[in-house]
Formats: C-alpha cells, structure tokens, sequence
C-alpha cells in the first residue's frame, strides 16, 4: 500500500492562484493548503497504523522490551552491600571496606553506562 502524498503540482497552482487573487485572499489560501497538509497526514497515519498492528511481537521481546533495570540493580546492591561490608570489615578493616563500597560503586556505574544494543 502506497502513502499517499500532497502533489506538488497542486501546490505551485495554489500558489500561483494566490498570487493571482491578491493579498485579500491568504487567509482562505492558507486555509485551504493547513486543510490538505492534514488529509495527507491523516493519510499517512491511518495508512501506517495496520502494518504497526500487523505484526505481532515476538514473546521473547515482549518480556525483554527496552526496560531499565537500573532501579533494580540499585536495590540488589544495597541488599549485597550489607553482608560484604560486614565479611571485609571483619577479614580486613577499613581498607577492606573502602575495597568493597568501591567495587559495588564500580559494578553499578559500569551497569548504568553500558552500551546498549
């Protein structure tokens, strides 16, 4: 199916009839051209809607989608931070603490920016 266009010979003739009615008429030229601009992108746009409608997602994209988890990983590395920095502060002091917030702090910032497909 082909989206229809506005032709561009209607247009130099509606331009050259306004240049022929005189500067009285731009209002009812105006209007005129606004009203075949929005039929053509009516068209446009119901010719469009059944092929986006057409095909179904796949299951897989549809449970994947474009979602961002970054909340997520947030939460997951709150919950993870309380038991490694109880483990590092016990094994190792406060180096071993500094190491592990640093290591979670990595962890997130390299989620956060990675590249996305």
């Amino acid at each position: 199916m082909t989206i229809p266009r506005l032709p561009r010979d209607d247009l130099t003739a509606a331009m050259a009839a306004r240049r022929e009615l005189g500067p009285e008429y731009d209002d009812a030229f105006i209007e005129t051209v606004v009203d075949r601009i929005e039929e053509a992108l009516d068209a446009r746009s119901s010719a469009a809607e059944p092929r986006a409608r057409a095909r179904p997602r796949p299951a897989a994209e549809r449970f994947r989608g474009d979602r961002d988890h970054s909340l997520a990983m947030a939460v997951l590395s709150l919950l993870a931070a309380i038991p490694l920095s109880a483990i590092s502060v016990i094994n190792a002091g406060l180096p071993g603490l500094m190491f592990t917030l640093a290591a979670i702090v990595l962890i997130n910032v390299t989620y956060t920016f990675r590249p996305r497909p």
